[in-house]
């Protein structure tokens, strides 16, 4: 697995490091479903800023998103951990061998 550094090296962006005490969204209910999807706001409030779900559909409920302290997601999803330190306004998406990774600047416009 690559760490966080040699993926934003990758993808030609500097690394935007989470802290373990941070928060990120995680749909718990989701794990298991393919592919695995992560997008980054910028962070506030403590928060990283990452929402990660898993299946082709991202919920609208309220209560899709569970907070979990960033030091956890090696136990839920750990093939996300390395990809946490691309910078707010990234997006990833994880099938199995398939990975993309892109730039979606309507993540940080708003």
């Amino acid at each position: 697995m690559s760490s966080q550094k040699e993926v934003c090296k990758r993808f030609n962006t500097l690394p935007f490091p989470c802290m373990g005490k941070q928060k990120l969204g995680i749909a718990i209910e989701t794990i298991g479903k393919v592919p695995i999807n992560g997008l980054r706001h910028n962070p506030e409030n403590g928060t990283s800023g990452w929402y990660i779900w898993c299946g082709e559909e991202m919920s609208q409920d309220a209560d899709f998103f569970k907070p979990l302290h960033v030091r956890h997601i090696s136990e839920y999803l750990p093939e996300v951990e390395q990809y946490l330190a691309l910078p707010p306004g990234y997006r990833f998406l994880i099938a199995g061998e398939y990975v993309d990774v892109w730039h979606d600047p309507q993540l940080t416009s708003m």
